[in-house]
């Protein structure tokens, strides 16, 4: 009885993957050589069909993701510049709202979007709303939670960020621009050219972004990152020297930034 390669019969599945995969996405790349039809012969015409498909599904799932970024730049616009991120990245998971995390960087190199310097960061902020709708069902930082520390020790505390909290920094009015392009009102006049930085949390089942104030992304940045209040506080105020610190460690509670455990060791 001859024996069985398993080795070899286990890698033929995958590298006949890899060389179907990148041809879904990539019309330059030929029919792979195993599709056929039921004579036998190469199926390219199928085979482009099925492509097609593939395209307009993946496509279809950017635009779900990206309503206000389709909307402001019309769906036309919108589906050619998605046809382009497709074949630059292709997805690497199987779910589809997974898709889409490299678009906006995409959208900021993408020679035709250059004229609307804050469409990126726009995208950003969808892409961090999505993130946060379906990140970890975790319980918030409780505000009682800090009343148990000793004022003496509060500049120590070390929290750890809710799975859904997202920021997104902008040079541009980006928040204002989303805010007024996520539904299909109309969109009145947006008379500010401020640089704007958004916050995105889920603290119960609704996905909610706020606007922050001067200096708070510095320092709910710096808590992210594991610094103690202390410090973050205190870089915020370089930041801006209006910083409110208790003003906005209780609109980080309110927000539900952080989780309701791993306060640290105070």
């Amino acid at each position: 009885m001859p024996q069985l390669d398993l080795v070899s019969e286990r890698a033929k599945p995958l590298a006949y993957a890899e060389e179907f995969a990148p041809a879904l996405t990539n019309p330059d790349i030929e029919t792979p050589n195993g599709v056929t039809g039921p004579n036998g012969k190469q199926a390219t015409k199928r085979f482009n069909v099925y492509r097609n498909n593939v395209t307009v599904s993946l496509i279809d799932a950017l635009a779900g993701i990206f309503p206000a970024v389709r909307r402001l730049t019309g769906d036309e616009f919108f589906r050619a510049m998605a046809r382009f991120h497709l074949r630059a990245t292709p997805p690497t998971s199987p779910l589809l709202f997974e898709y889409g995390h490299d678009f906006p960087d995409f959208i900021a190199q993408y020679e035709y979007a250059q004229s609307v310097p804050w469409l990126a960061d726009v995208a950003r902020i969808e892409r961090a709303w999505l993130d946060a709708y379906h990140a970890a069902d975790v319980a918030p930082l409780a505000g009682e939670a800090l009343a148990t520390v000793p004022p003496e020790r509060l500049a120590d505390l070390v929290f750890e960020p809710h799975p859904a909290t997202r920021i997104v920094c902008s040079e541009y009015p980006a928040l204002t621009i989303f805010a007024a392009n996520r539904n299909e009102d109309p969109v009145a006049t947006i008379e500010t050219d401020d640089a704007e930085d958004a916050l995105i949390t889920r603290p119960d089942m609704e996905v909610i972004v706020r606007h922050l104030p001067e200096g708070s992304a510095v320092f709910l940045l710096q808590l992210i990152a594991g610094e103690p209040l202390g410090v973050a506080a205190a870089k915020a105020v370089d930041t801006c020297s209006s910083f409110d610190i208790s003003a906005s460690v209780a609109a980080m509670i309110e927000a539900g930034v952080f989780m309701s455990t791993n306060l640290g060791d105070p």
